[in-house]
């Protein structure tokens, strides 16, 4: 990963953090964002860089971070989006969105699209979207992104959100080959992490034994946003998503449609005022 640059994305714990460490090890200039000051310094300190604070429940925040992101590094080599979460829906963002809409695709959509100069300046890039085998029980329906017309369950509504990242993928694979920008998306697998702190349902599973038996170390769960980012702007993954290691794992049927990769994509231009 010499001379390589990296901005890594929920990078506060988890398998963010523990990505930014092996990359950075591993030669590459790695930048590091995350919603928590207090947790994301000492990533920021083992890797010898400056930490990047912003909350993606604020599109202010995502806005502030790309303009810094800019004045630091004039190429970006990966964008890594790997913040995300499952959230209350009744729990609206600052900008009034539902929250796994906003955080797992919105937020990240803007800032991708923001950096979208620095990715193409790198010659070739990727950008790599940490998803989930979530994504098969989501549904995308274009004329309610936020749930206002239907009931916002949480785990369909953050498994809509991790469809919505393998969409996103397919959009920029289709749109930005040209500017030499590829994309990806990876399902981690089952990490035993913070994840899931923001729910109630979910934390009390990761806080019970049952945590040691259904999911995996942080180190496993990085090693493929790792293996990723090292392979870099390949065609062949172009556009494509993984599970863990292996390539085109089980997608939502949503995943190829045109109407809704096109759809998301002017939808999600319209919300974030950008084109």
């Amino acid at each position: 990963m010499t001379g390589r640059t990296v901005l890594v994305t929920g990078a506060s714990d988890g398998i963010g953090a523990e990505a930014a460490r092996v990359l950075a090890d591993r030669g590459a200039t790695v930048l590091v964002t995350g919603r928590s000051a207090a947790k994301l310094q000492p990533v920021a300190d083992a890797i010898g860089t400056e930490p990047l604070v912003a909350d993606f429940s604020r599109l202010a925040d995502v806005r502030r971070l790309a303009e810094e992101v800019a004045g630091r590094v004039d190429t970006l080599d990966v964008l890594l989006n790997n913040a995300g979460g499952t959230f209350k829906p009744s729990q609206l963002t600052h900008d009034g969105h539902e929250p796994n809409f906003q955080v797992n695709h919105l937020a990240p959509f803007l800032l991708t699209t923001l950096l979208r100069p620095q990715l193409a300046a790198a010659g070739s890039s990727l950008v790599i979207n940490t998803s989930s085998i979530g994504n098969l029980m989501g549904k995308v329906v274009l004329d309610d992104l936020d749930h206002e017309r239907r009931r916002a369950i949480e785990f369909p509504a953050y498994g809509t959100g991790k469809l919505m990242n393998i969409v996103f993928t397919r959009g920029i694979a289709q749109r930005w080959a040209d500017d030499g920008i590829m994309s990806t998306a990876v399902h981690p697998g089952p990490v035993g992490s913070s994840f899931g702190r923001d729910s109630w349902i979910v934390g009390l599973l990761y806080r019970s034994p049952l945590k040691k038996l259904a999911t995996i170390s942080v180190p496993d769960g990085a090693a493929p946003l790792v293996m990723l980012a090292e392979r870099g702007a390949d065609p062949e993954i172009n556009g494509r998503y993984f599970s863990r290691f292996s390539i085109d794992g089980r997608e939502n049927k949503q995943a190829h449609d045109q109407a809704i990769i096109d759809g998301l994509w002017e939808r999600s231009e319209a919300l974030v005022s950008v084109a």
